[in-house]
């Protein structure tokens, strides 16, 4: 299982399992410190209650995928990293509109945004994004997955996942009951 390649990224399950974990927890971090910026408190950010922002992890990997045929063209990879990241987070907010009716964020009041889900700001700090990662993240991120032992990998990625499974399967039924919380009331909310 753990030397399956997975399909279109070309790297085996465990590298992969330990990558999506990485960009997710990364993403977090980043997010939160962003947003208890902004609130001037300590803010935890996300769907799921633990450090972990699943769509930094899906949108990672998928961009990074995508582009790393562009290496060293870091103008394409601004410009095509904004777009990717940009598709992600939309089609990211269109689910999460049909399946719970509302959002984790909002940019409405934020310039150039279409309809709170998306805003140039947003779009720019993904093309920023991509070029880090194109520069130096995905090389510091590899070379840290590389030293971890495999024993020890692979107990990451199972407690990681069967954790990450619990915390979504909870957060979606609070969310289902309508008990979602957010301590930003950054929860941008569509009607049925």
């Amino acid at each position: 299982m753990w030397n399956i390649r997975v399909p279109g990224i070309g790297e085996n399950f465990y590298d992969f399992a330990l990558w999506f974990l990485v960009y997710s927890v990364m993403g977090w971090v980043v997010e939160t410190i962003y947003i208890s910026y902004c609130n001037k408190k300590f803010t935890n950010r996300g769907f799921i209650h633990g450090p972990i922002c699943p769509i930094y992890g899906f949108g990672g990997i998928f961009v990074h995928t995508a582009l790393k045929s562009f290496s060293g063209h870091y103008v394409t990879i601004f410009i095509l990293g904004s777009c990717l990241a940009t598709c992600v987070e939309f089609m990211t907010a269109k689910i999460m509109i049909k399946v719970f009716g509302c959002l984790w964020w909002d940019y409405s009041n934020k310039p150039f945004n279409y309809k709170g889900i998306l805003c140039l700001e947003s779009c720019i700090a993904w093309g920023l994004y991509s070029v880090a990662d194109a520069a130096f993240i995905k090389n510091v991120v590899f070379m840290g997955i590389m030293r971890i032992p495999f024993k020890i990998g692979k107990a990451i990625v199972l407690c990681a996942f069967i954790y990450y499974t619990i915390d979504f399967i909870v957060s979606v039924y609070m969310s289902a009951k309508g008990k979602v919380e957010s301590e930003d009331n950054n929860i941008l909310q569509f009607k049925a």
